[in-house]
């Protein structure tokens, strides 16, 4: 009976967690004005829209630079170039993109090694709404010290507040808030593996985080 009890405790505990979560994830949208920093940082995803704010963020000088990270070997940089029209002079002068990180964990190692070669202190991170939570908390243990400012990108499917009533939004709120318990684990007790950030010629473009 303890043991059941226990376990409907630990249960009670998780389920208030994965919807303070989700209130946590639908706070980050509309993102506010950010105020300036030293540089922008996309984590590349399922869509070009974290590239295409983070491009925007740079033509209003929010920063000096952008790391697109995560950035898929298979398409070559003007096939990136072309997601974002219009702004071919910022992306030849102003964007590096970082092909090595495959997830994450990798996406913050590849930020920090950026920041830490440029000498940036202060970061705009762009992603997914829902993914934010997660990849603050893994750059911030990749690169404490550096100051991060969240521009988050909104989910469409997620701006509700009753994301649990259709399987696709539960499952991806419920998988991301797990993944985020690991990230929060991982930066308890360390770890990571580090990845560097280049911008050759012909860089690929985007991988899903």
């Amino acid at each position: 009976m303890k043991f059941l009890t226990f376990i409907a405790i630990l249960v009670l505990i998780w389920t208030i967690g994965l919807f303070a979560f989700a209130d946590r994830v639908r706070g980050f949208t509309p993102a506010p004005e950010p105020t300036r920093a030293d540089a922008i940082v996309a984590l590349t995803g399922p869509s070009a829209e974290r590239v295409n704010a983070a491009i925007r963020l740079l033509e209003q000088d929010k920063g000096q630079r952008v790391l697109i990270s995560g950035v898929n070997r298979e398409v070559r940089r003007q096939e990136l170039r072309a997601l974002t029209p219009g702004s071919n002079r910022l992306f030849n002068c102003c964007v590096d993109l970082g092909f090595e990180a495959e997830d994450t964990v990798g996406n913050a190692q590849e930020i920090a090694a950026w920041a830490d070669a440029k000498g940036y202190d202060s970061l705009i991170v762009v992603t997914s709404d829902y993914h934010m939570p997660r990849a603050l908390t893994e750059i911030r243990a990749a690169a404490p010290g550096v100051e991060l400012t969240s521009y988050a990108v909104e989910t469409p499917s997620l701006d509700n507040s009753r994301w649990w009533r259709a399987a696709v939004t539960a499952r991806r709120m419920t998988l991301e808030y797990m993944k985020y318990l690991a990230a929060l684990a991982r930066a308890t007790v360390g770890g990571g593996r580090a990845v560097t950030a280049e911008a050759p010629a012909d860089a690929p473009a985007e991988k899903a985080a």
